[in-house]
């Protein structure tokens, strides 16, 4: 009886340690959520954004532990011109694993995207911090910055610019 206490106390330590580790992001999917993500990339390859969506949420439901499905969700979101919602998947990916270098690179190509470039240049530089400059995810996201704002969102502030300076 008087050990009671004691191996209360050590079988709580042990069940919460064993949540912990099974809610981490490393290891491989859960096979189900990993069908519904390769059903997921068919359909986005396809250019079926919205089913891509769905597909990937159910992933999520499957196994909400597996950081992956969200730099997922945000290719799918920047594919459908959503690129506030694409950083937030992404910032939710670098809250979960804040080195995933995919995340820090899709963050930055959607903040171009957005017309950020500022805020773009700050992801590259940690990139390059963290991996260098020869780094795929660095090299994609200099090319991206490379590239400039996309056509349609300068045409926007320059037609927005037009009016007001009459």
């Amino acid at each position: 009886m008087r050990f009671a206490p004691v191996a209360a106390a050590l079988s709580l330590c042990l069940a919460m340690t064993a949540s912990i580790s099974s809610a981490g992001t490393g290891g491989a999917p859960d096979p189900r959520a990993e069908s519904l993500i390769a059903q997921g990339r068919a359909a986005l390859a396809s250019g079926e954004t919205e089913a891509a969506v769905d597909a990937f949420e159910a992933a999520l439901a499957v196994d909400p532990g597996y950081t992956p499905i969200f730099i997922e969700l945000a290719e799918a979101a920047r594919q459908n011109g959503l690129q506030g919602k694409a950083i937030k998947y992404y910032r939710e990916a670098l809250d979960r694993d804040p080195g995933n270098f995919a995340a820090i690179s899709g963050e930055g190509e959607a903040l171009v995207e957005k017309g950020a470039i500022e805020k773009a240049k700050r992801n590259l530089a940690q990139l390059q911090s963290m991996c260098g400059d020869k780094c795929p995810e660095t090299l994609a996201l200099q090319s991206t910055i490379a590239r400039g704002i996309p056509a349609r969102l300068a045409a926007d502030s320059s037609a927005a610019a037009g009016p007001s300076s009459n």
